[in-house]
């Protein structure tokens, strides 16, 4: 169920074999991301549970589980910014509905990033998909 721009970096990451190269590819996909405005970053919109500061800002359109989840983030860590924006591959075009569906630890394990992350990150990246996961459900219904 992983979205076209997910795939691409599943892809990428088969790809490059070396986890630098890895690495590399997933600060690119932060750069890459636009940045989100300062007005934006305060407490509603932040992320705990993150040892960098992380804020994801819900773009919901419609209503119920039919609606359309997306979503702009930003952190002051590259490589977080970097997974934000593979979360937002993951997530951003879906259907509440599908974000609810979606296994992200299954679709994040094709990256083989469990293995490579530092146990903070790791939690982090878990905070950052249980207040997606949470957005969603509330604008399900």
């Amino acid at each position: 169920m992983a979205s076209e721009a997910f795939e691409d970096i599943v892809e990428t990451f088969e790809f490059l074999d070396d986890w630098e190269d890895r690495y590399r590819h997933v600060i690119e996909l932060g750069k890459a991301m636009p940045e989100l405005e300062e007005a934006f970053r305060v407490p509603a919109t932040k992320v705990e549970g993150c040892a960098s500061q992380v804020w994801l800002l819900p773009e919901i359109e419609g209503t119920g589980p039919g609606a359309t989840f997306r979503f702009r983030g930003e952190s002051d860590a590259m490589i977080v910014r970097g997974l934000v924006a593979i979360l937002h591959a993951l997530y951003s075009g879906q259907t509440v509905a599908d974000v609810l569906k979606t296994d992200a630890a299954a679709e994040l394990a094709r990256l083989g990033l469990n293995d490579h992350l530092s146990a903070q990150r790791s939690n982090g990246l878990r905070a950052m998909v249980e207040r997606i996961r949470l957005l969603a459900a509330e604008a399900a219904g």
